[in-house]
């Protein structure tokens, strides 16, 4: 092969392209020489044509070790030119070789030609700086150095004594520290790649400085453990003698007895046959230590938990439908068909005699709604302990499943320290707002509760504590969760969700009336004075002190009128028997805090009425339409989020469908710019159910027709116009009627949803399903406002669009 030449140290010339001998994990340094096995065939490959090149091979690294057969794209460019010192063939087939760096070089390419690969090799010349900076630098670096070298015992002398001769020539000397550095192969590699000695000997003393504080805490660290493992020794011969002075004076007498207690229990405890077994070992090993060791009290403790827990323990079922029908409307108004399903379960249970084999329920609901107050007389009706464990903020695994003993304080889970609270091993077990668990690096506490929920698992929960099976599957687990989307799917596939959507205002009355009133009245001593509240008095709480779906706030505002009320008891200022009026509220309570939502006053144009659900009711949502001169750009405001857009843009897509039959020219939208706004912008809003009211808005404004006042509509919209079912409907008319609007536009999928909402309501309103905008655009601008519109452009060519007046006389 005829190659150019380039020079080496000592003016030596070495061949242009050479073969390249791949490493992992090694860098090889100039001056550096490495004994290196190699039995990979590319390598033997190189080290055999080195021989032809006067033993010169280039030394590279591989960018990942983890690669055995690497390709040209896996190799780092810069390496070393080497001279093959020795090479020795080994009897298992591989090479021991002796190379030593001759100088740093680049391979401008990587030839995968033949055997081994070979590189066209450009020396990568050195940049050597001699001044008083770069001597200082020298200085610095050779005094931490022998800071380094006493700390690492595994330096040889003979790699310091060669460092420390070579401290003359900042380029040898870099090179040597940074190849008995104990620093990563990027590191390195990036010290080899460096061309000028001064900034790779200011990067190696910034390595050094590193390795020298992990070394020192490396030292300090295994002081601390000597020292530790000494006190240790010392404590254990201590102990032992104290135990064998014990022994002496007779004062184990106590101990002993303790141990006669413990063994007392165990056989007599009706415990499973692998609890008791577990406990005879612990105690045989109870018996063989002091009783002042910490590891003593472990066992006792161990010991105590498995014998003191309710194995057997069960309360006898007193399942009486008729009575919990009763309790539950006795202590609970409305939740007509959350009631229901609590009877079915309880009279399946009842009939089937198999606890734990049904669904496990989870009541789904806004906060306030009286999802706790379900599980306890789901308690109370089947005679049954209740227990609750809160889950909100959990994140911790440990807190199901328990720590294991080798933990200092390890205790159980919440699982098994509430049946040991509730003595019995079939209470009705509450887990409490489930979606308000947590995971982090402690582990997935809803992953655990997998294993307690499936009735194919909890026959044989492991406490991480006890380390035995325990039998669960006699609870009635009940879940509670305020938004069931938290919950992780896998969890959520188990549970049977019973939704409690939040009170009317009408159930709001009835339960101020029957169970806030008579309870607070109580609570603060007036139930002699008995005042009486005025339903218009209790309406205005509800709509004008309170914003929420259950009524804890409402109990709370009824709560502080009752303490205003009891102050003027004492000051002999409550007449017996006053009544409580809107005026009454507005003195004790302060000025109101919530602003009622009401319909707007006249017809508008381009602003049309829409209805949300929240998670605290249903509310009205106004949409504001206004279109000026422009280049066909849509622009939604108010905080909505990428489904409301969406359904703005499938509302203009409608509309442009439509536009000639609607009287617009089909190249409207490229001479406008629509802004569609959702007022109360700090709140944030997204579904797919405003979608026909945006649409609404839109056609009101472009045919300047007003949309009629007393209406409301709620739905999705397609791009063919179609009306598609919405969620929520009976909180959405609930809010319309509140707002006294007359008229409710709604999906015709969603005639199922009107058994829901009360008589009374739909008696008041005329509610209306829909299928098509069409139909939607007829209701809301008027049959004879379109016609008149069509009449007015019937004939004509629209090629633009002047705003007039927004309201019609």
């Amino acid at each position: 092969m005829n190659a150019v030449s380039s020079a080496g140290p000592g003016g030596k010339r070495s061949p242009a392209r050479l073969p390249v001998l791949p490493l992992r994990d090694v860098v090889l340094f100039p001056a550096m020489a490495a004994t290196l096995y190699v039995g990979r065939a590319r390598s033997v490959a190189a080290l055999e044509q080195a021989v032809k090149h006067g033993n010169l091979v280039l030394v590279v690294t591989q960018k990942s070790a983890k690669v055995d057969d690497p390709e040209p794209s896996d190799l780092h460019h810069a390496g070393a030119v080497a001279r093959l010192l020795q090479n020795s063939p080994m009897p298992d087939g591989t090479r021991k070789i002796l190379v030593e760096g001759l100088h740093r070089a680049r391979a401008a390419r990587i030839h995968a030609r033949g055997p081994c690969f070979e590189a066209d090799v450009e020396e990568i010349a050195e940049i050597a700086p001699d001044d008083l900076e770069t001597h200082a630098l020298i200085a610095s670096t050779a005094k931490s150095f022998s800071e380094y070298a006493s700390l690492n015992k595994r330096l040889s002398n003979e790699a310091v004594n060669a460092i420390t001769a070579s401290s003359s020539s900042v380029s040898a000397y870099s090179d040597f520290l940074a190849a008995n550095l104990n620093a990563r192969i990027e590191d390195k590699q990036a010290l080899l790649e460096e061309p000028d000695a001064r900034r790779r000997l200011e990067k190696v003393y910034e390595l050094m400085q590193q390795e020298i504080e992990i070394l020192q805490l490396e030292g300090r660290i295994r002081s601390r453990v000597k020292k530790q493992m000494e006190r240790s020794q010392k404590e254990y011969y201590l102990n032992e003698q104290m135990a064998a002075i014990q022994k002496e004076l007779g004062e184990r007498d106590e101990f002993r007895s303790e141990l006669a207690e413990l063994e007392e229990k165990i056989e007599s405890r009706p415990i499973s046959g692998e609890a008791r077994e577990k406990c005879r070992r612990e105690l045989r090993k109870l018996k063989m230590m002091s009783p002042m060791s910490a590891e003593a009290t472990v066992v006792r403790n161990y010991i105590d938990w498995v014998i003191s827990l309710p194995w057997n323990e069960k309360t006898e079922d007193k399942v009486n439908i008729e009575e919990a029908e009763k309790l539950l409307n006795r202590e609970h108004f409305g939740l007509r068909k959350v009631k229901e399903r609590i009877i079915e379960y309880l009279a399946v249970e009842k009939l089937t005699r198999r606890a734990g084999d049904g669904p496990i329920l989870c009541l789904a609901g806004p906060p306030g709604v009286g999802k706790t107050s379900l599980a306890r007389s789901i308690a109370s009706a089947t005679g049954r302990k209740f227990v609750r464990v809160s889950l909100g903020g959990v994140r911790d695994e440990a807190e199901i499943r328990g720590h294991r003993r080798t933990y200092i304080g390890a205790m159980p889970g919440k699982i098994i320290q509430s049946l040991r609270k509730a003595g019995s091993n079939n209470p009705v077990f509450l887990l409490d707002e489930i979606d308000k668990m947590s995971t982090d690096f402690r582990g997935d506490p809803a992953s655990a509760l997998l294993e307690v929920l499936d009735p194919e698992q909890n026959k044989n929960f492991v406490d991480h504590f006890l380390d035995l099976d325990y039998n669960v599957s006699e609870c009635l687990f009940i879940t509670t969760a305020n938004n069931i989307h938290e919950i992780p799917a896998p969890l959520r596939d188990r549970l049977e969700i019973i939704r409690l959507s939040g009170y009317t205002d009408l159930e709001k009355e009835a339960i101020a009336l029957r169970y806030l009133i008579p309870k607070q009245f109580e609570a603060t001593g007036l139930a002699d004075a008995a005042p009486r509240f005025s339903r218009e008095a209790i309406q205005f709480i509800i709509h004008r002190y309170t914003l929420e779906a259950g009524v804890r706030g409402l109990d709370r505002e009824i709560a502080s009128i009752c303490r205003k009320l009891a102050i003027e008891q004492l000051k002999k200022k409550l007449e017996p028997n006053a009544r409580i009026t809107r005026r009454g509220v507005v003195r004790m309570l302060g000025a109101p805090r919530y602003q009622r939502q009401e319909r707007a006053p006249r017809d508008e144009i381009g602003i049309a009425t829409g209805l949300a659900w929240t998670e605290l009711g249903g509310t009205l949502m106004k949409v504001e339409v206004s279109a000026m001169p422009g280049h066909g750009r849509l622009t939604v405001t108010g905080q909505v989020g990428n489904v409301m857009q969406e359904s703005a843009q499938a509302a203009l897509s409608y509309l442009r469908t439509r536009a000639e039959v609607l009287g617009l020219s089909h190249l409207f939208n490229e001479a406008l710019d629509v802004h569609i706004h959702v007022p109360e912008g700090s709140i944030p809003k997204d579904g797919p159910s405003a979608g026909i009211t945006m649409a609404t808005a839109m056609i009101s404004e472009l045919t300047q027709i007003a949309v009629h006042a007393d209406l409301a509509m709620t739905g999705e919209i397609n791009l063919r116009g179609r009306v598609l079912p919405i969620g929520g409907l009976k909180e959405k008319v609930m809010a319309a009627h509140r707002a006294g609007l007359k008229r409710v536009i709604f999906p015709a999928e969603n005639r199922k949803d009107l058994r829901d909402i009360p008589r009374r309501v739909r008696d008041a309103m005329e509610l209306i399903p829909v299928s098509h905008m069409d139909e939607v655009l007829q209701l809301a601008l008027g049959q004879d406002e379109l016609r008149k519109h069509l009449d007015r452009q019937r004939g004509a060519r629209v090629t633009g669009f002047q705003p007039s007046s927004s309201t019609r006389n």
